[in-house]
């Protein structure tokens, strides 16, 4: 049985491969789960389509990233916190504090955005890494400074 799937599934396929399946497995599990269609001629040109359109979306969306990763290249945020001895910071800088203080920009950057290995706990300057699309990232400077 000859199948289109719709979603990527292990050991099969990737979205919109045609497969040949036994058809059992296609009948039983695959249709019924919406994970796949018959390969007829009609939904062979229906994903092909879905899949152009797709690639459109796509595009825009990373031409837009890419844009905006042109405006984050120049910006440079400061961060003021409480230090103790041996410039060890009281608490840490989190990927919600950098958020917060990009917010004002009107970037338009989300937290889960912001790759934070693990919170910053000292004073320095730091290159911490933006995703804004899973072939854009752009790198942006955070100062942390002791809070007068």
């Amino acid at each position: 049985m000859k199948i289109i799937l719709r979603e990527s599934v292990s050991n099969l396929g990737n979205a919109g491969d045609v497969v040949e399946v036994r058809p059992g497995y296609g009948r039983n599990f695959l249709i019924p789960k919406k994970k796949a269609v018959l390969a007829t001629v009609g939904n062979i040109r229906r994903i092909e389509h879905e899949k152009r359109v797709a690639l459109a979306h796509q595009a825009k969306l990373k031409a837009g990233a890419t844009e905006l990763a042109k405006r984050l290249a120049a910006v440079e945020i400061t961060i003021a916190r409480r230090v103790g001895e041996q410039d060890k910071l009281f608490g840490s800088v989190t990927a919600i504090d950098i958020a917060e203080k990009l917010e004002p920009m009107k970037l338009g950057i989300e937290r889960r955005q912001i790759h934070l290995e693990e919170p910053i706990k000292t004073l320095g300057t730091f290159e911490i890494p933006v995703r804004l699309h899973h072939d854009v990232t752009q790198v942006i400077k955070v100062n942390v400074v002791a809070q007068e």
